[in-house]
């Protein structure tokens, strides 16, 4: 596919790409999506979507390792580390020496940390759960699936 300068699009529907630059530009939107609406929610509400998820994790699973909950999320440990020194720096969250391994550091929230680990409108969570809501669960499971495949073919979530 040869792409001409001469095109004017002007108001114009965008021309059929093929289905991997289609798929592509469906991708990019959904990341510029993801990343207004995380920028809205430190504003609205205080915190970014990355934090929320932390914050939504540890709520199920106190105590858990840092290292556990960078490959739960997906996240370089670095990158987590980041997010994690904020969170604690709020007076969200509370590392301590793991019982299990001095090493390590179990993470787990506070009393303002779980005033966040609830369902809140205009998160990504309820973007999603919205969007989850009028689906059926093997469209969920096979955009997942989709979504992981690709994941992997990059190199991985947390390879950067």
């Amino acid at each position: 596919m040869r792409h001409d300068p001469e095109v004017d699009l002007g108001s114009a529907a965008i021309p059929p790409l093929g289905p991997v630059l289609d798929f592509m530009r469906v991708v990019w939107a959904f990341d510029h999506a993801l990343q207004r609406r995380s920028k809205h929610m430190e504003t609205t509400l205080g915190i970014t979507a990355p934090q929320r998820l932390a914050i939504r994790v540890l709520g199920r699973f106190p105590g858990m390792q840092a290292g556990q909950l960078a490959k739960v999320l997906h996240l370089h440990p670095g990158t987590l580390s980041g997010i994690l020194k904020r969170l604690e720096r709020r007076g969200l969250i509370s590392r301590r020496a793991d019982p299990r391994d001095r090493r390590c550091a179990a993470v787990g929230l506070t009393a303002a940390g779980r005033t966040f680990n609830v369902e809140a409108e205009g998160t990504v969570e309820a973007a999603m759960q919205a969007t989850f809501d009028r689906l059926d669960e093997a469209k969920i499971k096979t955009t997942a699936e989709v979504l992981g495949l690709l994941t992997d073919s990059l190199g991985g979530a947390a390879a950067g």
